[in-house]
C-alpha cells in the first residue's frame, strides 16, 4: 500500500501533507481508498483511475456515460435493496454469465460476497465515484428504496421538522409513526428541496402512488418503488401528524402547514389533503423564507416596462393589478416592488390568503375565516389603521373591489393581484363585478399580466442547428434573431435543459385615451390596440426579447404566450397575418 501511496504522491495525485494524513487513517484501520475520501483536497475521481489501473480493474463515467449503463427492472430485481444501498453498489450490466456491478470501494469487497450468496450470481466490480453512484441509485432504486427494506431504522434526514405534533394519543399513528415511514417522507421532501420544486404532489392510484414534484413549472414525476403504494395511509397520516391536521377524517378535504428547517434554512410547506377515489391526495407547497427577497432589478423587466413600473411605484394613490394564473410569480413581483417603497416614511399593511412571506418592517395579516377575518373584514380594519400603502392579496368579489377602489380615492396606494389572461382585460373583470366603470377609470393607474418561461441552462447551452431553424424562420422571419439557443440536458438541470425561471411581461399604464375607452366600456381588443399603439409590449413580444438574448427558447415563450394578433385557430395551424 505504501507503494501506491508513494506512487499518487509521485504522480501529484496526492502532496505530501495528504499522504502523511492517509497513512495515519490507514494505521487507524481504514482502507486505502476510504482514507482517500477523508482527506479534504483529494479528488476521488482521479484516485480511483489510478487504482484502476493498478489493480487491472475497468472506470467508467457514469454520468457521461449514462446513455450505455440503463439497467432494467428485471436485472435491478435479482439483487436485495438493503445489500445494494448499505454497501453503495448497482448492477449495470449483464455481462455473460455475470453481472458488472459499480462500486466506489476497491478493498472492501464483503458487500459484493453478500451480493453473490444472496443472488447466486456471479459479479464483476468496476469502479466509479460514489457521488456518481449515489445519483444513480437514487434514479433507478427510487427514492426511499431504503426505508421500505429497512423497518426499524432511526431518522438520520437532514430534515428537522419544527413545532412537531405530539403523536402519543393518537392511536391512528403507529405506522405513521414508523421510523421507515418517517424517514421517506423526510426523504422525499429533501429531494423536493434539492429538486428546486415549488409544489410536492402524492396521488393515489389503484395499483399505484405516484409523487411528482413541480419544477420550474413543469411536473416531474419522481421514480419510487412501487411497493409504496400499501403504505400510502400511513404516509398521509405521517403528514397529516405534521401539519397538525385530523387523521380520522378522510373524507373532508383539509389544510394545513408545516415549518421545516434544511441547513439552517426555514422552509414552510403549505399542505393541502383532498380525498380521491383511491385515496386521499396530498399536494404541499413550498415556501422558502430565503428566496422570497428579490429586487426589482431582478424581475429581469426590459428598459421600457422597468421605466413605467418604477415611475408607477412613487404614484401618492391608485390601483395598481397584477394578472396571471395561479403560479405566473404575481405575488413576488409585488413583494419586490414592496421592498423598494418600503421605508420609514411609509405604513405599509397587507392583508392576504394565505402570509406566503414575511417582510420585515411591513405589517401583515393573514386572512382567516374560521374566525371572521375575511378579505371584506380585514380591509375595513386596515382603513382605519392609518395606512399609505395597502397590498390586497386577490380581488376575489365585489366586497374587495370596492373597498380596493375607495381606497384609492381616499388617498392610498393600493396593490393587489387579479386573475385575468392579460392587462386589457382586467379592465373588464372589474366592471364584471359591478364596479362602475367611472371607478375603474379613475382609480387603477396600471395593470400588469406576466408569465414565467423557463431558461436555458447555463451548463449545457448549444446553439440550435441552422436545419431545424428554417421551419420557424418562415412563420416568425421578424423576431427571429441570427442564432437560436437550447440546453442538451445535464445533471445540472436533470436532464430538461432549462434551470430557473423569468418573468415576462405586458404593463398598461392607465393613459387618458384608455381612461376613456373603459368609461365607454370599449371591447377588450380595442383597449388592447390603444395600448399596443401607445408602446405596449404583448407578453408574447416581451418573450421574444429573451430568446433574442439567448435566454430562452421558442418553444417555451410559445407555451406560455399567445399571440394577440391572430385567433387561437390561425395559431393553431400557424397562419400569421
Amino acid at each position: 500500500m505504501n507503494d501506491i501511496l508513494a506512487k499518487m504522491v509521485q504522480e501529484s495525485l496526492l502532496d505530501s501533507d495528504a499522504a502523511l494524513k492517509v497513512r495515519e487513517l490507514m494505521m487507524a484501520g481504514k482502507s486505502l481508498d476510504d482514507a482517500v475520501r477523508e482527506v479534504p483536497g483529494a479528488s476521488e475521481d482521479k484516485i480511483l483511475r489510478r487504482l484502476a489501473v493498478e489493480f487491472d480493474l475497468a472506470f467508467i463515467d457514469l454520468e457521461k456515460d449514462a446513455d450505455k449503463y440503463i439497467p432494467s427492472k428485471e436485472l435491478i430485481a435479482k439483487f436485495p435493496a438493503r445489500i445494494l444501498i448499505d454497501h453503495r453498489l448497482m448492477p449495470i450490466q449483464q455481462n455473460g454469465d455475470g453481472v458488472m456491478v459499480v462500486t466506489s470501494k476497491v478493498f472492501d469487497t464483503s458487500g459484493l460476497d453478500e451480493l453473490r450468496m444472496a443472488s447466486g450470481v456471479e459479479v464483476y466490480p468496476v469502479l466509479a465515484p460514489s457521488t456518481e453512484i449515489d445519483r444513480f441509485m437514487k434514479k433507478y432504486l427510487g427514492v426511499g428504496a431504503d426505508t421500505l427494506q429497512s423497518m426499524g431504522l432511526t431518522d438520520d434526514s437532514d430534515v428537522k421538522v419544527l413545532e412537531d405534533h405530539d403523536e402519543n394519543d393518537l392511536d391512528l399513528t403507529h405506522a405513521a409513526q414508523d421510523a421507515s415511514i418517517i424517514k421517506f417522507v423526510n426523504q422525499i421532501l429533501a429531494e423536493a428541496l434539492e429538486s428546486r420544486a415549488t409544489d410536492v404532489h402524492v396521488e393515489p392510484f389503484e395499483d399505484q402512488l405516484r409523487i411528482r414534484y413541480r419544477v420550474d413549472g413543469i411536473l416531474i414525476e419522481a421514480n419510487i418503488p412501487p411497493q409504496v403504494r400499501k403504505y400510502h395511509a400511513a404516509i398521509v397520516s405521517r403528514l397529516k401528524i405534521l401539519s397538525h391536521l385530523d387523521i380520522a377524517e378522510k373524507r373532508l378535504p383539509q389544510d394545513g402547514r408545516i415549518r421545516l428547517r434544511v441547513a439552517g434554512r426555514e422552509i414552510d410547506l403549505r399542505v393541502s389533503v383532498i380525498p380521491m377515489i383511491h385515496g386521499e391526495a396530498v399536494v404541499l407547497r413550498i415556501l422558502d423564507r430565503g428566496d422570497a427577497m428579490l429586487g426589482l432589478e431582478h424581475l429581469g423587466m426590459s428598459s421600457r416596462d422597468n421605466k413605467v413600473w418604477n415611475h408607477v411605484l412613487d404614484l401618492p394613490h391608485g390601483i395598481i393589478l397584477v394578472t396571471g394564473p395561479t403560479g405566473s410569480g404575481k405575488t413576488t413581483t409585488l413583494y419586490a416592488a414592496l421592498s423598494k417603497i418600503n421605508n420609514a416614511d411609509l405604513k405599509i399593511i397587507t392583508i392576504e390568503d394565505p402570509v406566503e412571506y414575511q417582510l420585515r418592517g411591513i405589517n401583515q395579516i393573514q386572512v382567516n375565516h374560521k374566525s371572521g377575518l375575511t378579505f371584506g373584514a380585514g380591509l375595513r380594519a386596515i382603513l382605519r389603521h392609518d395606512p399609505d400603502v395597502v397590498l390586497i392579496g386577490e380581488i376575489r368579489d365585489k366586497e374587495t373591489a370596492d373597498i380596493a377602489v375607495q381606497a384609492s380615492l381616499t388617498g392610498h396606494l393600493v396593490f393587489s393581484t387579479l386573475h385575468t389572461n392579460d392587462a386589457p382585460g382586467a379592465t373588464t373583470r372589474l366592471i364584471d363585478m359591478g364596479i362602475e366603470p367611472y371607478l375603474v377609470s379613475s382609480s387603477v393607474e396600471l395593470i400588469m399580466a406576466q408569465r414565467l418561461v423557463r431558461l436555458i441552462c447555463p451548463k449545457c447551452k448549444e446553439a440550435v442547428p441552422e436545419s431545424e431553424c428554417d421551419s420557424l424562420r418562415e412563420m416568425y422571419d421578424d423576431e427571429m434573431p441570427e442564432v437560436l439557443y437550447r440546453g442538451a440536458g445535464c445533471r445540472n438541470c436533470q436532464g430538461t435543459g432549462y434551470r430557473g425561471r423569468q418573468g415576462v411581461f405586458e404593463i398598461m399604464p392607465i393613459t387618458d385615451e384608455i381612461r376613456l375607452l373603459v368609461v365607454e366600456r370599449a371591447p377588450v381588443m380595442s383597449v388592447r390596440k390603444v395600448a399596443m399603439e401607445q408602446g405596449m409590449m404583448s407578453l408574447r413580444t416581451d418573450g421574444w426579447r429573451l430568446i433574442r438574448e439567448g435566454r430562452t427558447t421558442v418553444d417555451e415563450v410559445l407555451r406560455n404566450t399567445k399571440d394577440e394578433t391572430v385567433s387561437v385557430a390561425d395559431e393553431a395551424l400557424g397562419v400569421t397575418r
